[in-house]
């Protein structure tokens, strides 16, 4: 599989590239954000993007990858900050690793994401009778629309966002609760609940992970 990695540090990036090449990828190695821009993301069957380029910044290249191709982007960022990790995953990424990190757990993550069988069309993507719309902001099961409030909405974009992810309820408050009112962890679990039971047919994809958070999974 061919790879495109987008990292401004040389020493970092030859590591990576060596570790999976050394799995049986082909990587092709971006050091400038703006070469990078104007880089076709179609070809690759995953991004591993930096965010801090230079030239132009790597969420700019996010959003620009992403509304020209559904290929999985892995965002690859010593950026720890909660408030940037929600807005990479709104933006499109299918995943957010900081640095540092072992090598072998960007590996592991990016076979996994390859392995997870989501099918995306249209802007939105289809989990098992599930498609959400996240570009029309509409979710609906066997065709049919569901009903959300403005919390249900983002807190299923964020888990859809990366489907067969645990994601955490800090991350996941960030991206649903309202900011200017006092969210607690027993308010998400409150919209989670009310998800689940919209969801129908559908509520089994909506798992806990205790200790955790949530992950949004087709499972058989």
């Amino acid at each position: 599989m061919h790879l495109l990695l987008i990292e401004d540090d040389k020493a970092l990036a030859e590591q990576v590239i060596a570790q999976l090449s050394a799995q049986g990828y082909r990587v092709r190695w971006l050091a400038d954000g703006e070469i990078a821009l104007r880089e076709d993301p179609a070809p690759y069957a995953l991004i591993v993007l930096d965010l801090m380029l230079p030239k132009v910044n790597g969420l700019e290249i996010l959003k620009n990858y992403r509304s020209r191709s559904d290929t999985p982007i892995l965002v690859l960022s010593a950026k720890q900050d909660a408030v940037v990790k929600v807005k990479a995953l709104q933006l499109g990424a299918d995943d957010y690793l900081t640095k540092p990190f072992w090598p072998e757990e960007l590996s592991a993550r990016i076979a996994a994401r390859l392995r997870r069988p989501i099918l995306k069309r249209e802007g939105g993507v289809e989990i098992g009778r599930l498609f959400v719309d996240l570009t029309a902001h509409r979710a609906s099961v066997d065709a049919e629309d569901i009903q959300l409030t403005r919390a249900e909405w983002e807190l299923l974009a964020a888990l859809a966002r990366q489907t067969g992810a645990a994601i955490s309820r800090e991350d996941l408050m960030e991206a649903t609760l309202d900011p200017s009112r006092d969210g607690t962890m027993r308010t998400l679990d409150v919209h989670v609940s009310r998800l689940r039971k919209k969801l129908g047919p559908c509520s089994n994809y909506l798992h806990t992970i205790w200790g955790v958070g949530y992950r949004l999974e087709v499972k058989d």
